[in-house]
């Protein structure tokens, strides 16, 4: 009986662990996205005030 009940509670940690991966996968994707968005807004900002020199 211990043994069923071990292997159950090693699936569920299993499982766990799992979607934390998963979850943290997402945030970091989420925040890449994010920080690719502003590098690119700042690019067309540099540019825009680099024309507005000239």
């Amino acid at each position: 009986m211990h043994s069923i009940e071990y292997d159950l509670a090693v699936s569920r940690l299993r499982e766990l662990r799992a979607e934390a991966d998963a979850d943290a996968r997402a945030r970091r994707l989420r925040a890449a996205r994010r920080w690719a968005r502003r590098a690119e807004y700042a690019t067309r900002r540099a540019a825009r005030a680099s024309a507005a020199v000239r």
